[in-house]
């Protein structure tokens, strides 16, 4: 593949696999929407086969069994699960688990099926039923599961709660979890001392979560999780760490003495120490090993969840595991999603839901994800009572039927034993699962924070209590399972390690950890801008173009796209003329397949496209079978087009897509906004994770965001992608050092489906991932003018920052307009129709980075020119105007006037007449003399 030099652009080695310029016959594969499409296996799905002789258990037409039912659907509401006990008085008195209200007798039986209790019983008498209902569901632990759907789904998960009451954990497990609930107190009692004026969120209160950690590990290898990506907030965060996770706490302490965390060679800030993130094989006792990752998060509570989802789907197609695999779905996904959610958050962030609501939804599900509640009771200042509605925090689980076991946090052994039920149904049914876990909080918010200010009742209880660590550990001791000498040792070398990482803070070299496994070939962007040849060779263009629409001859496309889209599409291809946007767009990404990299493609509608304009699927029109001809172009096609018609959810879904964007650069990750200011909805992804994240957390990701565009009368809330807010969003410099691939992320407004085509490309070929901004047209993409010729997609084609007017006279120009975008079609037909030669129109194709060189030659070239001009169809307040002025002036060396609109609250006017108005003048002011 060829590269070349533009003026001082850098030259660079190629980062892609190679191209096979010959063109492999090509035999289409059906994907039938009952046998799924790529990404989407629902082979296997009905994991549980009803037995044909099924019957009710209601035998003898005893109360007995509705006694059963009843404890199963209401114990909760009166189980022991806070340990503070300071809502005892509140629980419900249940007339629905009363005996009386069934009338049985002692002597009658609970019906053999009925009760699982563990034993060789046949059946038992209903008062001793009743204490074992009583001792299972009202007890520590509080279960809801009774409002699943599917009837055996309950009944399995009713027969492993009952069973799972009378299993004993072993001593040795015991002895485990209490070394290292032990460790986790210790080791915020250490940094108390050493860091007293850090917050650093500690575990106190929640150690019992190690409990968690611990069975999850421990059961991964038995439930086919050969790997675990956690989302997590900051309580308990640093604890696990430098606990199970293995985080050397030198590098801890090095963050808290205000220390980088990255090797100085690094392009990167870094971020706060609640923010620290790994990965890390771990032995699990007994055979296996499982790798645990978790994930760098932003201070925005709960955004790292769909991340977290999002990074499980794309290992998973790393793996080729679950959705991705050839054959039947006949065993869980081997990489599970584990977020872990702070009460109040759970409750309050709409993220949430928007997560949970494609828990099942095909190309987002995962297999199920296990959820821990880490349950303060408290948010920041803010009792449960004013921190949501519903009885519980996990209530928003039973929007998707996600049973809920909730554990009173002073038991950690019922801990243990909830973990293990819930990898089980996980495990079992592919679907989501809750463990609330209800403990407290030792101090307030952080350690320089007192809680007494605003919950002095509450922290009265906490203050009066024994740790849990301390409580637990010497209830073993009682009892002879764990010795002094031994807890005692175990924290001395706790202690050793502590102080020995503690002395290596001024000597500890901080080392890479990034750009590695699958990244590995790649490089952090430079202070140069560099030019990639981005063009493919036309005969496979023109197989591609008509591969992307061929369809199977027993197969019932609609009439119309037969008509207007399907043999029009075939005679640009075969012509290499007149190539729109979604043209361009499938030659793109039909080549990057060709070339083995993946390709997904998610927003709302993406398939068909918002303006009906992409068509990347075909829907049969009699059976609705799905067909998707990019991923038939050849035999055994290795790498697929994912389609993804998403949820109606901005900030979820963003959130996802650059969480698989981030696992592997294999892949091209595109979302589509289906109106470019619905970005607004996922603000917080951007802000927290696209804008930032390479320079927060060294992981660089090649997401690329079509926001469509255009001041078109459609009013406020269907025109502008607020242009402005990206440019504010990048570490462009106005001034000093001019701007290079090391910008944060890409912002482009192409005018022309080559300039489109060029840029998708250059996402994978290039050997850095930024996040690119594609300011996405809306009638542009039916626009005669705007059309491309296939030579312009052909070798030794490129992306181009600048386009120069072609059509005008150098030395007859005096006036240089400069304009983004669809823009500049408007204007071009007013010069046309003034034969305006003493104007050129410019078109800035990349906003950042800033094109400073190719504008310093093109001013340079127009010798004659004295005046120039800004023009834009947004507000003045809005659009580029304001980014691209002070570096117009400083790095080209001109004043530059602005011409468009003035300034306005809302992106637009919302009546026609006076958008009209707008239009005119707008045009008349760039061409006035």
């Amino acid at each position: 593949m060829r590269l070349i030099r533009i003026g001082g652009s850098k030259v660079c080695h190629l980062w892609r696999k190679p191209l096979d310029r010959n063109i492999a016959a090509g035999h289409w594969k059906q994907y039938h929407s009952e046998n799924g499409v790529f990404g989407h296996n629902p082979h296997g799905e009905n994991l549980i086969q009803r037995q044909p002789d099924f019957t009710t258990k209601d035998q003898n037409r005893s109360n007995a069994p509705k006694l059963v039912t009843a404890f199963r659907e209401h114990g909760h509401r009166i189980a022991q699960i806070d340990p503070l006990g300071c809502n005892d008085d509140q629980r419900d008195t249940v007339l629905e688990i009363l005996q009386e209200r069934y009338s049985p007798t002692e002597e009658r039986y609970v019906p053999e099926g009925v009760l699982h209790l563990g034993n060789d019983k046949a059946s038992v008498s209903v008062s001793d039923g009743v204490k074992q209902l009583k001792e299972t569901y009202t007890n520590k632990v509080g279960y809801e599961f009774m409002y699943i759907e599917d009837e055996l789904e309950r009944d399995w998960f009713a027969q492993r709660v009952e069973q799972l009451a009378s299993e004993k954990l072993e001593e040795s497990y015991k002895v485990q979890i209490a070394l290292e609930m032990a460790k986790s107190q210790n080791f915020d009692h250490f940094l108390a001392k050493k860091f007293q004026s850090v917050k650093r969120y500690g575990g106190e209160g929640c150690e019992s979560m190690m409990a968690f950690f611990l069975e999850l590990i421990k059961s991964s290898p038995s439930n086919q999780v050969d790997h675990i990506i956690l989302g997590m907030a900051h309580r308990g965060r640093l604890n696990l760490l430098t606990g199970l996770l293995e985080y050397p706490p030198v590098k801890m302490f090095q963050k808290m003495k205000g220390m980088p965390e990255f090797p100085s060679d690094a392009l990167a800030t870094g971020d706060v120490l609640s923010h620290l993130f790994t990965s890390v094989d771990i032995n699990v006792e007994g055979g296996g090993k499982v790798r645990v990752g978790i994930l760098p998060n932003p201070s925005h509570l709960e955004a790292v969840n769909p991340v977290a989802v999002g990074n499980v789907r794309g290992k998973l197609k790393t793996l080729k595991s679950y959705d991705y695999s050839n054959g039947p779905i006949d065993k869980a996904s081997r990489v599970l999603c584990v977020q872990v959610h702070g009460d109040a958050a759970l409750a309050g962030q709409g993220i949430n839901q928007e997560t949970l609501g494609f828990a099942y939804v095909p190309h987002f599900r995962v297999g199920g994800s296990l959820h821990l509640v880490v349950n303060n009771q408290l948010g920041y200042t803010t009792p449960a009572n004013r921190a949501r509605s519903s009885r519980y925090t996990t209530d928003v689980a039973k929007m998707i039927l996600a049973p809920v076991i909730h554990v009173n946090g002073d038991y950690p052994e019922e801990l243990a034993k909830a973990t293990r039920l819930a990898m089980e149904y996980r495990a079992k049914f592919h679907k989501d699962v809750f463990i609330d876990l209800i403990c407290f909080r030792r101090w307030g918010h952080n350690e320089l924070d007192d809680p007494t200010f605003t919950n002095p009742q509450l922290y009265d209880l906490i203050s009066s209590r024994k740790s849990i660590p301390d409580a637990y550990c010497e209830n073993l001791i009682s009892t002879g399972v764990l010795t002094d000498s031994i807890l005692k040792d175990h924290l001395s070398s706790h202690n050793n390690l502590l102080n020995d990482n503690f002395e290596q803070i001024e000597t500890h070299e901080p080392q890479k950890s990034y750009l590695q496994a699958q990244w590995n070939g790649l490089i952090q962007a430079q202070e140069e801008i560099t030019t990639w040849d981005t063009g493919v060779d036309i005969p496979l263009l023109q197989y591609i173009g008509v591969k992307s629409v061929h369809y199977p001859t027993d197969f019932n496309v609609h009439s119309h796209l037969l008509k207007t889209f399907i043999k029009a599409r075939i005679a640009k291809a075969t012509t290499g003329t007149k190539i729109d946007w979604a043209t361009a767009e499938a030659m793109a990404l039909g080549s990057l397949l060709y070339q083995g990299f993946g390709v997904r493609l998610s927003g709302e509608d993406v398939g068909r496209g918002t303006f009906s304009q992409r068509h990347a699927m075909l829907v049969d029109q009699k059976s609705g079978q799905i067909f998707i001809p990019l991923n038939s172009m050849v035999e055994n096609q290795e790498e697929k087009l994912e389609v993804c018609n998403s949820t109606l959810s901005e900030e979820a879904v963003l959130g996802f897509e650059y969480g698989f964007s981030i696992e592997n650069p294999g892949n091209l990750v595109i979302w589509e906004a289906q109106f470019g200011d619905f970005f607004n909805g996922a603000q917080i992804q951007i802000d927290t994770l696209l804008a930032s994240g390479e320079t927060k957390w060294m992981l660089q990701s090649g997401l690329v965001m079509l926001l469509p565009h255009g001041m078109d009368g459609a009013g406020p809330e269907h025109s502008s992608c607020r242009i402005e807010r990206f440019l504010q969003m990048t570490d462009s410099n106005e001034d000093g050092k001019a701007d290079g691939d090391y910008n944060s992320f890409q912002v482009v407004n192409p005018t022309t489906p080559a300039q489109y085509f060029h840029l998708l490309r250059r996402q994978m070929i290039r050997n850095f991932r930024k996040p690119m901004v594609v300011i996405a047209p809306k009638v542009l993409l039916r626009l005669p003018a705007a059309t491309s010729t296939i030579e312009e997609l052909g070798p030794d084609t490129f992306f181009k920052p600048v386009l120069d007017d072609e059509t005008s006279t150098v030395k007859s120009v005096k006036k240089l307009v400069f304009v983004s975008g669809r823009h500049f079609y408007t204007l071009k037909e007013k010069q046309v129709e003034l034969n305006r030669q003493d104007i050129a129109l410019i078109r800035l194709e990349s906003l950042c980075p800033f094109p400073s060189l190719e504008l310093q030659r093109i001013v340079k070239k127009y010798t004659s020119a004295t005046e120039f001009v800004w023009s834009q169809e947004e507000h003045q307040n809005m659009g580029a105007w304001s980014f691209v002025k002070p570096r117009f002036e400083n790095f080209v060396g001109r004043r530059i006037r602005y011409v468009g609109r003035g300034p306005l609250a809302a992106p637009a006017v919302g009546v026609g007449k006076v958008h009209h108005k707008e239009v005119a003048k707008l045009i008349s002011d760039t061409f006035a003399q």
